[in-house]
Protein backbone atom coordinates (compact mmCIF):
# COMPACT_ATOMS: atom_id res chain seq x y z
CA UNK A 1 0.00 0.00 0.00
CA UNK A 2 1.60 3.62 -1.18
CA UNK A 3 2.20 5.95 1.91
CA UNK A 4 0.59 9.25 1.11
CA UNK A 5 3.31 11.79 2.05
CA UNK A 6 1.45 15.20 0.61
CA UNK A 7 0.01 16.19 4.12
CA UNK A 8 3.67 15.61 5.59
CA UNK A 9 5.29 17.45 2.88
CA UNK A 10 2.51 20.26 3.23
CA UNK A 11 4.09 20.77 6.98
CA UNK A 12 7.70 20.30 5.80
CA UNK A 13 7.32 23.13 3.56
CA UNK A 14 5.18 25.19 5.97
CA UNK A 15 7.93 24.94 8.32
CA UNK A 16 10.95 25.71 6.24
CA UNK A 17 8.71 29.21 4.76
CA UNK A 18 8.13 30.12 8.54
CA UNK A 19 11.87 29.43 9.46
CA UNK A 20 12.91 31.23 6.57
CA UNK A 21 10.90 33.89 7.55
CA UNK A 22 12.03 34.03 10.99
CA UNK A 23 15.52 33.84 9.94
CA UNK A 24 14.31 36.95 7.56
CA UNK A 25 13.25 38.86 10.93
CA UNK A 26 16.32 37.93 12.78
CA UNK A 27 18.83 39.36 10.11
CA UNK A 28 16.56 42.84 10.31
CA UNK A 29 16.66 42.70 13.65
CA UNK A 30 20.38 42.02 13.56
CA UNK A 31 20.76 45.15 10.66
CA UNK A 32 18.71 47.81 13.51
CA UNK A 33 21.72 46.12 16.21
CA UNK A 34 19.95 43.69 18.50
CA UNK A 35 20.40 39.90 19.07
CA UNK A 36 17.14 38.15 19.21
CA UNK A 37 16.41 37.10 22.56
CA UNK A 38 12.34 37.28 22.63
CA UNK A 39 10.33 33.91 21.75
CA UNK A 40 9.05 34.67 17.40
CA UNK A 41 6.50 33.11 17.53
CA UNK A 42 3.24 35.53 16.52
CA UNK A 43 1.68 35.72 13.38
CA UNK A 44 -0.48 38.79 12.08
CA UNK A 45 -3.50 37.82 13.57
CA UNK A 46 -1.38 37.25 16.73
CA UNK A 47 -0.22 41.13 16.17
CA UNK A 48 -3.48 42.59 15.34
CA UNK A 49 -5.10 40.92 18.03
CA UNK A 50 -2.81 42.51 20.99
CA UNK A 51 -3.76 46.11 19.68
CA UNK A 52 -7.17 44.85 19.02
CA UNK A 53 -7.52 43.79 22.58
CA UNK A 54 -5.89 47.16 24.38
CA UNK A 55 -7.63 49.19 22.06
CA UNK A 56 -10.86 47.37 23.31
CA UNK A 57 -13.54 49.37 22.52
CA UNK A 58 -15.80 47.31 25.34
CA UNK A 59 -12.85 48.53 28.32
CA UNK A 60 -12.99 52.28 26.58
CA UNK A 61 -16.26 53.41 25.87
CA UNK A 62 -17.91 51.67 29.02
CA UNK A 63 -15.83 52.99 31.74
CA UNK A 64 -15.67 56.96 30.05
CA UNK A 65 -19.88 56.43 28.95
CA UNK A 66 -20.88 58.67 32.37
CA UNK A 67 -18.07 61.43 31.08
CA UNK A 68 -19.33 61.33 27.81
CA UNK A 69 -23.06 62.14 28.86
CA UNK A 70 -22.29 64.86 30.75
CA UNK A 71 -19.52 65.77 28.65
CA UNK A 72 -21.40 67.35 25.23
CA UNK A 73 -23.89 64.45 25.30
CA UNK A 74 -24.97 61.78 22.62
CA UNK A 75 -24.12 64.28 19.48
CA UNK A 76 -20.97 64.63 20.76
CA UNK A 77 -19.88 60.86 21.78
CA UNK A 78 -21.86 59.92 18.20
CA UNK A 79 -19.99 62.45 16.07
CA UNK A 80 -16.49 62.95 17.44
CA UNK A 81 -16.03 59.07 17.44
CA UNK A 82 -15.99 59.32 14.02
CA UNK A 83 -13.81 62.18 14.29
CA UNK A 84 -11.56 60.72 16.27
CA UNK A 85 -11.22 57.46 14.36
CA UNK A 86 -10.72 59.29 11.25
CA UNK A 87 -7.88 61.37 12.63
CA UNK A 88 -6.36 58.15 14.48
CA UNK A 89 -6.30 56.62 11.63
CA UNK A 90 -4.48 59.44 9.88
CA UNK A 91 -1.95 58.17 13.10
CA UNK A 92 -1.80 55.25 12.26
CA UNK A 93 -0.84 54.91 8.88
CA UNK A 94 1.83 57.45 9.55
CA UNK A 95 3.18 55.10 12.33
CA UNK A 96 2.41 52.02 10.47
CA UNK A 97 5.07 53.42 7.35
CA UNK A 98 7.73 53.99 10.13
CA UNK A 99 7.10 50.71 12.29
CA UNK A 100 7.51 48.76 8.34
CA UNK A 101 11.10 50.77 8.40
CA UNK A 102 12.59 49.95 12.00
CA UNK A 103 10.57 46.93 13.26
CA UNK A 104 11.25 46.96 17.08
CA UNK A 105 10.35 46.18 20.41
CA UNK A 106 11.36 49.65 21.32
CA UNK A 107 8.81 51.00 18.77
CA UNK A 108 8.44 55.26 19.36
CA UNK A 109 11.65 55.68 20.97
CA UNK A 110 13.48 53.48 18.50
CA UNK A 111 12.26 55.31 15.54
CA UNK A 112 12.66 58.74 17.01
CA UNK A 113 16.58 57.86 17.16
CA UNK A 114 16.83 56.88 14.06
CA UNK A 115 15.07 59.55 12.03
CA UNK A 116 16.84 62.46 13.86
CA UNK A 117 20.04 64.42 12.90
CA UNK A 118 22.67 62.01 14.46
CA UNK A 119 23.66 64.57 16.72
CA UNK A 120 20.43 64.68 18.10
CA UNK A 121 18.95 61.30 18.41
CA UNK A 122 19.65 60.57 22.00
CA UNK A 123 17.72 63.85 23.44
CA UNK A 124 14.97 62.68 20.93
CA UNK A 125 15.08 58.93 21.66
CA UNK A 126 15.08 59.62 25.43
CA UNK A 127 12.02 62.27 25.37
CA UNK A 128 10.06 60.08 22.90
CA UNK A 129 10.69 56.94 25.43
CA UNK A 130 9.56 58.87 28.14
CA UNK A 131 6.53 59.91 27.06
CA UNK A 132 5.81 56.92 25.65
CA UNK A 133 6.34 54.78 29.02
CA UNK A 134 4.48 57.67 30.62
CA UNK A 135 1.39 56.68 28.14
CA UNK A 136 1.81 52.89 28.71
CA UNK A 137 1.89 52.84 32.44
CA UNK A 138 -1.31 55.18 32.36
CA UNK A 139 -3.23 53.40 29.85
CA UNK A 140 -2.72 50.24 31.79
CA UNK A 141 -4.00 51.70 35.08
CA UNK A 142 -7.22 53.26 33.28
CA UNK A 143 -7.99 49.76 31.76
CA UNK A 144 -7.35 47.98 34.79
CA UNK A 145 -8.76 50.37 37.16
CA UNK A 146 -11.95 50.37 34.84
CA UNK A 147 -11.67 46.89 35.22
CA UNK A 148 -11.66 46.99 39.00
CA UNK A 149 -14.56 49.56 39.11
CA UNK A 150 -16.64 47.55 36.73
CA UNK A 151 -16.29 44.29 38.86
CA UNK A 152 -17.16 46.37 42.60
CA UNK A 153 -20.24 47.39 40.66
CA UNK A 154 -21.01 43.62 39.61
CA UNK A 155 -20.92 42.64 43.35
CA UNK A 156 -23.54 45.00 44.13
CA UNK A 157 -26.23 43.10 41.93
CA UNK A 158 -28.09 41.23 43.70
CA UNK A 159 -25.95 41.70 46.97
CA UNK A 160 -25.73 44.01 49.62
CA UNK A 161 -22.31 45.45 48.82
CA UNK A 162 -21.57 49.05 48.72
CA UNK A 163 -17.95 49.96 46.53
CA UNK A 164 -15.59 52.12 48.64
CA UNK A 165 -12.54 53.89 47.39
CA UNK A 166 -10.85 51.63 49.74
CA UNK A 167 -12.38 48.75 48.10
CA UNK A 168 -11.95 49.64 44.68
CA UNK A 169 -8.47 49.76 45.48
CA UNK A 170 -8.15 47.02 47.01
CA UNK A 171 -9.59 44.64 43.75
CA UNK A 172 -7.62 47.53 41.49
CA UNK A 173 -4.17 45.32 43.03
CA UNK A 174 -6.01 42.05 42.90
CA UNK A 175 -6.36 43.01 38.92
CA UNK A 176 -2.71 43.75 38.36
CA UNK A 177 -1.07 40.98 40.54
CA UNK A 178 -3.36 38.14 38.81
CA UNK A 179 -2.29 40.11 35.33
CA UNK A 180 1.33 40.08 36.08
CA UNK A 181 1.27 36.56 37.22
CA UNK A 182 -0.13 35.46 33.73
CA UNK A 183 2.43 37.81 32.13
CA UNK A 184 5.36 35.98 34.06
CA UNK A 185 4.26 32.11 34.15
CA UNK A 186 1.55 32.19 31.11
CA UNK A 187 3.61 33.53 28.59
CA UNK A 188 3.22 29.92 26.66
CA UNK A 189 -0.47 30.96 27.08
CA UNK A 190 -0.67 34.05 25.83
CA UNK A 191 -0.94 32.89 22.05
CA UNK A 192 -3.98 31.21 22.88
CA UNK A 193 -5.47 34.15 25.40
CA UNK A 194 -4.84 36.66 22.23
CA UNK A 195 -6.64 34.35 19.93
CA UNK A 196 -9.26 34.04 22.40
CA UNK A 197 -9.62 38.01 23.27
CA UNK A 198 -9.95 38.52 19.60
CA UNK A 199 -13.36 36.58 19.63
CA UNK A 200 -14.33 37.80 23.22
CA UNK A 201 -14.53 41.13 22.19
CA UNK A 202 -15.38 40.88 18.47
CA UNK A 203 -18.72 38.64 19.60
CA UNK A 204 -19.24 39.59 22.79
CA UNK A 205 -19.51 43.50 21.82
CA UNK A 206 -21.88 41.89 18.96
CA UNK A 207 -24.16 39.78 21.23
CA UNK A 208 -24.30 42.70 23.67
CA UNK A 209 -25.23 45.62 21.91
CA UNK A 210 -28.09 43.02 20.06
CA UNK A 211 -29.49 41.82 23.57
CA UNK A 212 -29.65 45.21 24.86
CA UNK A 213 -31.49 46.53 21.61
CA UNK A 214 -33.97 43.18 21.31
CA UNK A 215 -35.05 43.78 25.05
CA UNK A 216 -35.53 47.40 25.19
CA UNK A 217 -39.19 48.48 26.17
CA UNK A 218 -38.50 51.43 24.23
CA UNK A 219 -36.09 53.06 22.07
CA UNK A 220 -34.55 56.68 22.00
CA UNK A 221 -34.92 58.43 18.74
CA UNK A 222 -32.54 59.57 16.21
CA UNK A 223 -32.89 63.03 17.19
CA UNK A 224 -31.46 62.03 21.16
CA UNK A 225 -28.67 59.80 19.44
CA UNK A 226 -27.54 62.11 17.07
CA UNK A 227 -27.95 65.73 17.96
CA UNK A 228 -29.24 65.80 21.38
CA UNK A 229 -26.14 68.54 23.41
CA UNK A 230 -25.86 67.86 27.08
CA UNK A 231 -23.48 70.24 29.60
CA UNK A 232 -23.25 68.53 32.65
CA UNK A 233 -19.45 69.50 33.59
CA UNK A 234 -20.77 72.06 36.17
CA UNK A 235 -20.77 70.19 40.23
CA UNK A 236 -21.42 71.83 43.70
CA UNK A 237 -24.41 73.92 42.12
CA UNK A 238 -22.63 75.87 39.50
CA UNK A 239 -22.93 75.89 35.54
CA UNK A 240 -21.08 74.23 33.20
CA UNK A 241 -18.63 75.28 30.97
CA UNK A 242 -20.67 75.91 28.14
CA UNK A 243 -22.28 78.53 30.01
CA UNK A 244 -18.85 79.88 31.69
CA UNK A 245 -17.28 79.65 28.53
CA UNK A 246 -18.70 78.22 25.26
CA UNK A 247 -20.41 74.62 24.08
CA UNK A 248 -17.09 74.23 21.76
CA UNK A 249 -15.30 74.32 24.95
CA UNK A 250 -17.65 71.01 26.03
CA UNK A 251 -17.22 69.34 22.55
CA UNK A 252 -13.56 69.62 21.97
CA UNK A 253 -13.18 67.82 26.12
CA UNK A 254 -15.88 65.61 25.27
CA UNK A 255 -13.97 64.06 22.22
CA UNK A 256 -11.27 62.72 25.16
CA UNK A 257 -14.01 59.27 25.57
CA UNK A 258 -13.31 58.28 21.97
CA UNK A 259 -9.35 59.42 21.46
CA UNK A 260 -8.92 57.66 24.82
CA UNK A 261 -10.16 54.54 23.59
CA UNK A 262 -8.43 54.76 20.36
CA UNK A 263 -4.60 54.01 21.65
CA UNK A 264 -2.40 51.51 22.25
CA UNK A 265 -2.22 50.55 18.93
CA UNK A 266 1.97 50.98 19.40
CA UNK A 267 1.63 47.26 21.03
CA UNK A 268 2.00 45.77 17.66
CA UNK A 269 5.01 47.84 17.00
CA UNK A 270 6.28 46.32 20.33
CA UNK A 271 5.58 43.22 19.52
CA UNK A 272 7.34 42.80 16.60
CA UNK A 273 10.27 40.86 17.75
CA UNK A 274 7.98 38.31 18.58
CA UNK A 275 5.73 38.47 15.27
CA UNK A 276 6.91 36.94 11.58
CA UNK A 277 7.14 38.88 9.05
CA UNK A 278 7.29 42.05 11.33
CA UNK A 279 8.09 44.82 8.74
CA UNK A 280 4.70 44.01 7.23
CA UNK A 281 2.63 42.27 10.29
CA UNK A 282 3.26 45.04 12.53
CA UNK A 283 2.03 47.85 10.32
CA UNK A 284 -0.95 45.71 9.13
CA UNK A 285 -1.76 44.43 12.68
CA UNK A 286 -1.62 48.62 13.58
CA UNK A 287 -4.39 49.62 10.86
CA UNK A 288 -6.18 47.06 11.24
CA UNK A 289 -6.62 47.45 15.10
CA UNK A 290 -8.03 50.94 14.31
CA UNK A 291 -10.44 50.20 11.40
CA UNK A 292 -12.10 47.57 12.65
CA UNK A 293 -12.08 49.07 16.73
CA UNK A 294 -13.53 52.67 14.91
CA UNK A 295 -16.39 50.21 13.49
CA UNK A 296 -17.23 48.40 16.05
CA UNK A 297 -16.73 50.93 18.42
CA UNK A 298 -19.51 53.62 16.62
CA UNK A 299 -21.81 49.91 16.89
CA UNK A 300 -21.31 49.69 20.28
CA UNK A 301 -22.13 53.76 21.26
CA UNK A 302 -25.16 53.53 18.70
CA UNK A 303 -26.56 50.36 20.62
CA UNK A 304 -26.01 51.73 23.97
CA UNK A 305 -27.56 55.37 23.20
CA UNK A 306 -30.76 53.90 21.61
CA UNK A 307 -31.41 51.54 24.30
CA UNK A 308 -31.49 54.43 26.92
CA UNK A 309 -34.67 54.14 28.83
CA UNK A 310 -34.67 56.87 31.36
CA UNK A 311 -31.71 59.46 30.49
CA UNK A 312 -31.77 61.18 34.39
CA UNK A 313 -31.94 57.57 35.98
CA UNK A 314 -29.22 56.58 33.66
CA UNK A 315 -26.83 59.37 34.49
CA UNK A 316 -27.51 59.38 38.28
CA UNK A 317 -27.07 55.90 38.70
CA UNK A 318 -26.97 54.35 42.14
CA UNK A 319 -24.87 51.69 40.29
CA UNK A 320 -22.47 54.38 39.18
CA UNK A 321 -22.28 53.53 35.51
CA UNK A 322 -24.66 54.41 32.99
CA UNK A 323 -23.59 51.16 30.93
CA UNK A 324 -25.09 48.54 34.02
CA UNK A 325 -28.04 51.05 34.41
CA UNK A 326 -28.91 50.48 30.29
CA UNK A 327 -28.43 46.60 31.02
CA UNK A 328 -30.70 46.51 34.20
CA UNK A 329 -33.03 48.41 32.43
CA UNK A 330 -33.24 46.24 28.93
CA UNK A 331 -32.34 42.81 30.23
CA UNK A 332 -32.97 42.77 33.86
CA UNK A 333 -30.94 42.14 36.39
CA UNK A 334 -29.99 38.56 35.37
CA UNK A 335 -29.29 39.63 32.28
CA UNK A 336 -27.17 42.16 33.77
CA UNK A 337 -24.64 39.96 35.68
CA UNK A 338 -23.99 38.37 32.15
CA UNK A 339 -23.67 41.60 30.35
CA UNK A 340 -21.06 42.83 32.55
CA UNK A 341 -19.04 39.31 32.58
CA UNK A 342 -18.82 39.80 29.06
CA UNK A 343 -17.48 44.03 29.90
CA UNK A 344 -15.64 42.71 32.65
CA UNK A 345 -13.81 40.10 30.67
CA UNK A 346 -13.01 41.98 28.04
CA UNK A 347 -11.47 44.44 30.73
CA UNK A 348 -9.33 42.06 31.96
CA UNK A 349 -8.16 40.74 28.75
CA UNK A 350 -7.30 44.08 27.72
CA UNK A 351 -5.56 45.01 30.85
CA UNK A 352 -3.13 41.45 30.51
CA UNK A 353 -2.10 42.68 26.76
CA UNK A 354 -1.43 46.36 28.06
CA UNK A 355 1.00 44.88 30.55
CA UNK A 356 2.76 42.80 27.85
CA UNK A 357 3.01 45.71 25.65
CA UNK A 358 4.20 47.62 28.30
CA UNK A 359 6.69 45.66 29.47
CA UNK A 360 8.10 44.67 25.89
CA UNK A 361 8.55 48.78 25.68
CA UNK A 362 10.31 48.72 29.56
CA UNK A 363 12.75 46.26 28.58
CA UNK A 364 13.97 47.69 25.23
CA UNK A 365 13.87 51.26 26.80
CA UNK A 366 15.84 49.32 30.24
CA UNK A 367 18.23 47.61 27.29
CA UNK A 368 19.45 50.74 25.87
CA UNK A 369 19.94 52.18 28.88
CA UNK A 370 17.08 54.45 29.39
CA UNK A 371 15.66 53.75 32.46
CA UNK A 372 17.47 53.72 36.08
CA UNK A 373 19.02 50.59 37.11
CA UNK A 374 18.60 49.60 33.64
CA UNK A 375 21.15 46.58 33.74
CA UNK A 376 18.33 45.17 36.46
CA UNK A 377 15.26 45.08 34.19
CA UNK A 378 17.24 44.38 30.41
CA UNK A 379 16.93 41.03 31.46
CA UNK A 380 15.09 38.40 29.74
CA UNK A 381 13.84 34.69 31.65
CA UNK A 382 15.60 32.14 30.09
CA UNK A 383 13.13 29.88 30.98
CA UNK A 384 9.91 32.02 30.46
CA UNK A 385 11.42 33.96 27.35
CA UNK A 386 9.77 37.14 28.67
CA UNK A 387 11.37 40.65 30.38
CA UNK A 388 9.61 39.42 33.99
CA UNK A 389 11.23 42.33 36.50
CA UNK A 390 9.46 45.06 33.41
CA UNK A 391 6.16 42.74 34.20
CA UNK A 392 6.34 43.74 37.36
CA UNK A 393 7.30 47.24 37.09
CA UNK A 394 4.66 47.81 34.87
CA UNK A 395 2.09 47.10 37.40
CA UNK A 396 3.58 49.01 40.23
CA UNK A 397 3.85 52.15 38.55
CA UNK A 398 0.25 51.21 37.09
CA UNK A 399 -0.91 50.57 40.92
CA UNK A 400 0.89 54.20 41.84
CA UNK A 401 -0.91 56.15 39.02
CA UNK A 402 -3.83 54.71 40.29
CA UNK A 403 -3.88 55.94 43.86
CA UNK A 404 -4.73 59.26 43.23
CA UNK A 405 -8.70 58.37 43.17
CA UNK A 406 -8.61 57.55 46.62
CA UNK A 407 -9.33 61.64 47.06
CA UNK A 408 -10.24 62.69 43.77
CA UNK A 409 -13.51 62.42 42.01
CA UNK A 410 -12.14 62.93 38.58
CA UNK A 411 -9.02 60.68 38.69
CA UNK A 412 -10.06 58.06 36.50
CA UNK A 413 -10.56 60.63 33.38
CA UNK A 414 -7.64 62.03 34.61
CA UNK A 415 -5.86 59.37 34.29
CA UNK A 416 -6.93 58.73 30.39
CA UNK A 417 -5.92 62.13 29.38
CA UNK A 418 -2.30 61.22 30.92
CA UNK A 419 -2.44 57.86 28.66
CA UNK A 420 -3.81 59.53 25.89
CA UNK A 421 -1.46 62.90 25.65
CA UNK A 422 1.95 60.63 27.06
CA UNK A 423 1.00 58.08 23.72
CA UNK A 424 0.17 60.37 21.44
CA UNK A 425 3.35 62.84 22.10
CA UNK A 426 5.37 59.55 21.71
CA UNK A 427 3.65 58.98 17.96
CA UNK A 428 4.19 62.35 17.21
CA UNK A 429 7.87 62.95 17.70
CA UNK A 430 8.57 60.00 15.65
CA UNK A 431 5.90 61.37 12.62
CA UNK A 432 7.30 64.66 12.85
CA UNK A 433 11.25 63.78 12.49
CA UNK A 434 10.00 61.69 9.40
CA UNK A 435 8.45 64.55 8.42
CA UNK A 436 11.31 67.01 8.95
CA UNK A 437 13.77 64.18 7.60
CA UNK A 438 12.33 63.23 4.74
CA UNK A 439 14.89 62.79 1.96
CA UNK A 440 16.77 60.76 4.56
CA UNK A 441 13.82 58.14 5.26
CA UNK A 442 14.08 54.76 4.06
CA UNK A 443 10.95 52.95 3.35
CA UNK A 444 9.97 49.44 4.17
CA UNK A 445 7.68 47.34 2.50
CA UNK A 446 4.58 48.67 4.10
CA UNK A 447 4.40 52.28 2.71
CA UNK A 448 1.66 55.05 1.71
CA UNK A 449 3.42 56.28 -1.64
CA UNK A 450 2.72 60.20 -2.58
CA UNK A 451 -0.14 60.15 0.08
CA UNK A 452 2.92 59.67 2.78
CA UNK A 453 3.76 63.43 3.23
CA UNK A 454 -0.10 64.92 3.64
CA UNK A 455 -0.87 61.63 6.16
CA UNK A 456 1.65 62.52 8.24
CA UNK A 457 1.17 66.49 8.79
CA UNK A 458 -2.50 65.83 9.21
CA UNK A 459 -0.94 63.37 12.02
CA UNK A 460 0.83 66.07 13.71
CA UNK A 461 -1.70 68.63 14.08
CA UNK A 462 -4.05 66.16 15.48
CA UNK A 463 -1.75 65.05 18.28
CA UNK A 464 -0.87 68.74 18.99
CA UNK A 465 -4.69 69.53 19.38
CA UNK A 466 -5.15 66.66 21.66
CA UNK A 467 -2.13 67.30 23.51
CA UNK A 468 -3.38 70.41 24.34
CA UNK A 469 -7.23 69.74 24.88
CA UNK A 470 -6.73 66.82 27.27
CA UNK A 471 -4.83 69.18 29.75
CA UNK A 472 -8.17 71.26 30.61
CA UNK A 473 -9.94 71.43 33.09
CA UNK A 474 -12.92 68.72 32.56
CA UNK A 475 -15.23 70.48 35.92
CA UNK A 476 -16.46 73.61 36.97
CA UNK A 477 -15.33 74.58 39.38
CA UNK A 478 -11.55 73.45 39.33
CA UNK A 479 -10.66 72.73 42.91
CA UNK A 480 -8.41 69.86 44.74
CA UNK A 481 -11.36 67.63 44.30
CA UNK A 482 -11.83 68.15 40.52
CA UNK A 483 -8.31 69.04 39.07
CA UNK A 484 -7.07 67.75 36.04
CA UNK A 485 -3.88 66.15 37.30
CA UNK A 486 -2.87 65.33 33.54
CA UNK A 487 -1.54 68.68 33.57
CA UNK A 488 0.84 67.55 36.73
CA UNK A 489 1.84 64.21 35.81
CA UNK A 490 2.63 65.39 32.30
CA UNK A 491 4.77 68.36 33.54
CA UNK A 492 6.72 65.88 35.99
CA UNK A 493 7.47 63.50 33.08
CA UNK A 494 8.60 67.03 30.73
CA UNK A 495 10.78 67.81 34.20
CA UNK A 496 12.52 64.78 34.57
CA UNK A 497 12.86 64.11 30.94
CA UNK A 498 15.07 67.62 30.32
CA UNK A 499 16.43 68.14 33.30
CA UNK A 500 17.85 64.97 34.04
CA UNK A 501 18.70 65.39 30.38
CA UNK A 502 21.14 68.52 31.12
CA UNK A 503 22.05 67.49 34.41
CA UNK A 504 23.19 64.01 33.64
CA UNK A 505 21.83 61.88 30.74
CA UNK A 506 23.50 63.79 28.25
CA UNK A 507 26.49 62.64 29.40
CA UNK A 508 25.99 58.51 29.11
CA UNK A 509 22.55 58.25 27.15
CA UNK A 510 23.29 57.27 23.19
CA UNK A 511 20.56 56.17 22.17
CA UNK A 512 19.56 52.91 20.97
CA UNK A 513 22.49 50.55 21.97
CA UNK A 514 23.48 47.92 19.34
CA UNK A 515 23.96 44.88 20.57
CA UNK A 516 25.36 43.31 17.69
CA UNK A 517 28.66 45.30 16.00
CA UNK A 518 28.62 45.39 12.26
CA UNK A 519 30.82 42.48 11.55
CA UNK A 520 28.43 40.24 13.10
CA UNK A 521 25.65 41.57 11.26
CA UNK A 522 27.53 40.60 8.26
CA UNK A 523 28.06 37.06 9.71
CA UNK A 524 24.34 36.73 10.96
CA UNK A 525 22.81 37.88 7.29
CA UNK A 526 25.34 35.32 5.73
CA UNK A 527 23.59 32.41 8.30
CA UNK A 528 20.18 33.35 7.71
CA UNK A 529 20.32 33.37 3.82
CA UNK A 530 22.02 30.27 3.95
Amino acid sequence: MEKNTSGDSAVVETATFQAGQTGGDEAELARMGYKQELKRELGLLQNFGVSFSIISVITGIPSLFLYGLNTGGPVVMVWGWVVASFCTMLVGLAMAEVCSAHPTSGGPYFWAAMLSNPSDAPLASWVTGWFNLLGQVAVTTGISFACANFLSTACTLKSSFVPTPNSTIGIYAAVLVTQGLINTFGVQLLHYLNNLSVWWHAVGTFSLVVAILAKAPTHQTGRFVFQTFIDGTGVDGSVGWGARASNAYVVVIGVLMAQYTLTGFDASAHMTEETRNAAMSGSIGIVMAIGVSAVLGWFLILGLLFSIQDLDRTIASETGQPVTQIFLDTVGENGAIVLMVIVIGAMYFCGTFSITSNSRMMYAFARDGGIPGHKFFAKVDDKWKSPIRTVWLACTLSFILGLPSLGSSVAFSAATSIATIGLYISYGIPIALRVIYRDRFQRGPFHLGKFSYIVALGAITWIAFISIVFILPQINPVNSQTLNYAIVAVAIVVVYSTGFWVISARKWFTGPVKQIKEEEKVVNSHESDS
